[in-house]
């Protein structure tokens, strides 16, 4: 009787290692069990069993050129600090344990940091001390896992994967043997006593077994993977009764050939995978593509500042960055693209990219990566490289700060899973009854059954509408970072708006100046400090101050979040905030910027906010939501702001980005499905906190991993439209659902009946398939263009 590894599964050949009472077909899967138990992982075994891979046993120096300074900077993504992140393809990912395992990399390496699988890419990225573990060290220490690391050109280049090749391997072998099988077949169908026909066809009869058998052995390969992992795990997933079906078809096939009982169905087996293969073909190239158009067609709505080399400044759009260009990165700004610090002292936090709030200094000079944040003075950058969208995607949908929570993919898939117990039922059931009355056709009525039953259409029903639903979006300036987002904004009973900079205009304050007058020394050292500063009030004051834009040295910069900040420039210490951050008494009804000077108070800029343009028309449309505005500001503005939201549900002033925070966590509590509405600075943590938080952008660089939205600014008053269109998605989904659903009911009941041939089943398949697609795709492009008539 032959054994299998304990750790690998494999049947052992060679040598037969006894340890622990465990057996192990090599030293390699020893090692690694003793590995796991020594870190207290032994639940790997018990996710799933013979779940290892077997190490492999290579040169152990097949690695060492990772190291050359020029390699390691090709292959890694990020290196700063102590700190560095590399991304490996490792095709032997197959199931939860490999998943499991390869998250607990940081507990079998305190070098490592931490790690994350992409299963769909049979990628793993690891955030390692490059310091302490070298690049081949850590591709080793893989490979003695039995998860080896395949690098090369392509994987260093980051190229994205394009239709499986392999697929189309498999659809041409289908289309070759159901062609064949077809012409081979034809003579038993016309039937009649020719003598030459009943002497050949054995013959016949075994060309189309050998044809059908790779079909259904390696065309049709994917689909007994996918339903032999979800049983593994516990799950009864779409591709079972496929499966089945198969196996139905193929074994009946086989029989009725081996007795002579009939020519069998290889012919339509090999049709029904050719169909099947088809619209699979068809379904990855549509989604592909609504992916491509995602990645690269909407460009976040976000500004750089631009500097030119007399020091002005301009604000151009965040796809238009060239290699050489020169940007501002002001405080608590994100870096958009690699570059060269030019002019300030950087001091950058990278918990964005590696997940650890750590500052790193940086010097004129020095290169820093895109994804980082500026923690102080304003910088300015020379571009070395093109601003990588792809890359920004990747890390506005960090798992980090993803909110987790289940929505409509989750009824879905259980819809789909209820769905393939009552197909099993059906089949079971009219199999039983076929067997009494005509053998023969029980086969063909199951097999029919298990073939058009398929819920395809039904999987493909949500991810088609909510991918159109993102492109439409995008195109009008609202980004959404997934499909859940749009699920949740169509649940939103309440809406909390941030006033300034969010309902308020940034670019449209009127400003008068209160205070002895300021000398154009001090005029110019408060407009370069002004510069520093991505804070809405600071923005509008700093076009408002006339004097050159020249540059000066900002030293020791501090802000404080929620009162204002202070820096020495040309030797002099100037606080720029609220009343009490430089010790006056704030005036009632009175929005004020204070500055002093050495301690000594010089004035202070009073502004009056303009609204944005048809506010009003907006909260007269949002009739159906609770609505709460937030202010940092004082109540100045309160009477004005009532009059303008006449239907407000509540208004909250004076208030810190924790008490913002805090407000929307009170709303949750009273059961509450919030949306927050804010400029990405102060408002951070309150966009995090919220189930949908949407971060307001303008002229300035506010991407910020805390939203779930980044919505251009000059759109906040035509919300309404957004809303609208997110909840016509969910209404689209259960629309395509009652498609998928009316398809299975007519076609079962011909199946059932015994009056469907599997092959028609086949081809009816992936024709549901299409209808949805091709519903879903007119559907939201009339919900589109409802709602946004220039661009849907």
């Amino acid at each position: 009787m032959s054994e299998n590894c304990f750790h690998c599964g494999q049947g052992i050949e060679k040598e037969r290692i006894l340890f622990d009472e465990k057996t192990f077909c090599c030293n390699g899967c020893k090692s690694v069990y003793e590995i796991l138990n020594l870190n207290n992982l032994s639940n790997f075994y018990e996710l799933n069993k013979g779940a290892g891979i077997r190490p492999n046993d290579e040169n152990s120096t097949q690695f060492d050129y990772l190291d050359t300074p020029e390699i390691f900077e090709k292959v890694t993504d990020f290196s700063e600090g102590n700190t560095s992140l590399v991304t490996f393809k490792i095709p032997v990912i197959h199931c939860s344990s490999c998943i499991w395992l390869l998250e607990s990399l940081h507990t079998l390496n305190t070098h490592i940091k931490y790690s994350q699988v992409n299963f769909t890419r049979k990628t793993l990225q690891i955030s390692f001390n490059h310091n302490d573990l070298k690049l081949s060290e850590l591709a080793k220490f893989l490979t003695n896992l039995g998860y080896k690391p395949v690098i090369s050109l392509e994987t260093a280049d980051k190229n994205e994967d394009h239709l499986d090749k392999s697929l189309l391997v498999k659809f041409a072998i289908a289309a070759f043997a159901f062609g064949n099988g077809m012409f081979l077949a034809f003579p038993e169908y016309i039937g009649g006593e020719d003598y030459w026909m009943e002497h050949y066809k054995g013959l016949f009869r075994t060309l189309i077994f050998l044809l059908a058998t790779p079909v259904v052995f390696y065309s049709a390969s994917d689909y007994y993977k996918s339903a032999w992992y979800g049983l593994k795990n516990k799950i009864v997933n779409i591709d079972v009764p496929i499966v089945l079906g198969i196996f139905v078809l193929y074994g009946r096939s086989i029989y009725e050939v081996v007795t002579d009982y009939g020519p069998g169905y290889f012919d339509t087996l090999c049709g029904l995978l050719f169909f099947m293969l088809l619209g699979k073909i068809f379904q990855k190239r549509t989604y592909n593509a609504l992916s491509y158009d995602r990645d690269y067609k909407s460009f976040y709505p976000i500004a750089v500042t631009k500097v030119d080399f007399e020091g002005k400044q301009d604000n151009i759009l965040l796809s238009e960055i060239k290699v050489g260009d020169r940007i501002l990165v002001r405080n608590q700004e994100i870096i958009p693209v690699d570059g060269i610090l030019i002019n300030g002292e950087g001091n950058i936090d990278n918990s964005f990219i590696t997940g650890e709030s750590e500052s790193i200094s940086k010097q004129p000079g020095d290169k820093i990566f895109a994804g980082g944040k500026q923690i102080g003075s304003s910088l300015e950058l020379e571009v070395i490289k093109n601003v990588d969208q792809s890359y920004l995607t990747q890390l506005w949908n960090k798992e980090a700060f993803k909110k987790h929570e289940t929505g409509l993919d989750t009824l879905t898939n259980n819809v789909s899973k209820y769905f393939t117990f009552i197909i099993l039922g059906i089949a079971l059931v009219a199999g039983t009854y076929w067997y009494f009355i005509d053998l023969n056709k029980m086969f063909q009525v199951i097999s029919a059954i298990l073939i058009i039953a398929c819920p395809c259409a039904l999987a493909l029903s949500a991810p088609f509408t909510f991918g159109h639903i993102m492109r439409i979006l995008g195109r009008n300036k609202f980004y959404v970072k997934d499909t859940l987002t749009i699920e949740k904004i169509a649940k939103l009973d309440t809406i909390v708006f941030d006033k300034t900079g969010t309902i308020t205009h940034r670019k449209k304050s009127n400003i008068k100046y209160e205070g002895a007058e300021i000398n154009e020394f001090d005029s110019l050292n408060i407009k370069t400090l002004l510069k520093n500063s991505n804070h809405p009030l600071s923005k509008s004051l700093y076009e408002f101050i006339e004097v050159n834009d020249d540059y000066f040295p900002v030293e020791n910069f501090v802000e404080i979040s929620g009162k204002g900040y202070e820096a020495s420039v040309r030797g002099n210490l100037y606080k720029i905030g609220s009343a009490r951050y430089n010790n006056q008494e704030p005036k009632n009804l009175e929005t004020a910027v204070y500055i002093s000077k050495n301690g000594a108070y010089l004035g202070k800029f009073i502004f009056k906010n303009e609204y944005r343009p048809k506010l009003r028309e907006l909260f007269t449309k949002l009739t159906h939501y609770k609505i709460f505005i937030l202010s940092g500001d004082n109540s100045s503005e309160e009477n004005q702001l009532k009059e303008l939201i006449p239907n407000y549900k509540g208004m909250a002033f004076n208030q810190s980005p924790e008490d913002k925070l805090n407000y929307i966590k009170n709303l949750q509590d009273q059961h509450m499905k919030v949306a927050m509405l804010g400029d990405g600075l102060n408002d951070a943590g309150a966009l995090k906190q919220s189930n949908v938080g949407i971060a307001i952008a303008d002229d300035t660089n506010s991407f910020t991993p805390s939203s779930d939205v980044i919505m251009n600014g000059d759109k906040v008053v035509t919300l309404d439209n957004y809303l609208n269109v997110c909840k016509g998605s969910i209404t689209i989904v259960k629309m395509t659902f009652i498609i998928s659903f009316l398809y299975n009911i007519v076609g079962l009941s011909y199946a059932v009946t015994g009056h469907m041939h599997p092959l028609f089943a086949a081809i009816i398949m992936p024709i549901s398939s299409i209808t949805v697609v091709t519903f879903t795709t007119l559907s939201t492009w009339i919900l589109g263009r409802k709602h946004f008539k220039k661009q849907a």
